[in-house]
């Protein structure tokens, strides 16, 4: 298996890219609670570093997080060392009964594996909704075409010790984002360098919730996890399965 989010990056997401999660936890919560899921077992794929896994052990869920990162595995398990940890692809991992299910962060657009993503991604539905108990949810997020509109972008942000720059390229025709990666990170006197490239697949939200509903799910999409509004082009699923 390939290494995405190395220990550098993974670093710098969860010290400086934390928002996301953080901000969209309390919503997804509140969903839980609306479907009358207040305890059982979540499982939460593509979990980074563990912060929404630490806001569910605290409403007394139970959490199988589940990341391809082992650097980001890592910081989980100190976080949270009572919820349970797998360092696996969320399109491959074995998904056990649960009452529901989160992926947060766009998380299921990234190509880090091989063959036809759309059709993992609709694998991935149907072994979710297998998996889930009757009145179950999956909550999660997905980024559409319309990332870049004009051709590429260049961002550079920096912490205390480390600094990251990103370049986003839209390839409208196949529907792919190219994110290019290049992370700082000091290291005593020194700042150590690392390159990583990730691909996304874009995907319309009419498409996915179409496939959602294709496997028997119940769909209701939105901008927004509570007070939380998602980033342009971007699209979040409440997916229920029927009682």
């Amino acid at each position: 298996m390939a290494a995405w989010y190395k220990k550098d990056l993974a670093y710098i997401h969860d010290i400086g890219f934390r928002d996301y999660a953080l901000k969209s936890i309390p919503g997804i919560l509140q969903i839980l609670n609306q479907n009358k899921i207040d305890e059982g077992l979540v499982v939460d794929l593509g979990c980074g570093s563990g912060l929404s896994a630490q806001e569910l052990i605290k409403a007394n869920y139970h959490v199988l997080g589940v990341d391809i990162s082992q650097s980001l595995i890592d910081i989980a398990r100190k976080r949270v060392p009572n919820a349970e940890f797998l360092v696996e692809s969320l399109f491959q991992v074995e998904i056990p009964p649960c009452d529901a299910a989160i992926s947060i962060g766009e998380c299921v657009n990234y190509l880090f594996d091989t063959g036809n993503n759309t059709q993992n991604l609709v694998n991935l539905f149907q072994r979710i909704h297998n998996a889930l108990a009757p009145g179950g949810v999956f909550i999660f997020d997905i980024a559409e075409p319309g990332q870049v509109t004009n051709g590429k972008t260049q961002s550079f942000t920096a912490g205390e010790d480390w600094i990251v720059l990103v370049e986003k390229e839209e390839n409208i025709k196949q529907g792919i984002l190219t994110r290019r990666i290049i992370t700082f990170r000091q290291v005593g006197e020194q700042y150590r360098r690392d390159d990583e490239t990730h691909h996304l697949r874009l995907y319309p939200a009419t498409e996915v919730e179409k496939q959602l509903q294709k496997v028997g799910f119940q769909v209701e999409t939105m901008d927004n996890y509570g007070n939380f509004h998602l980033p342009k082009a971007h699209t979040a699923f409440i997916a229920c399965k029927p009682t």
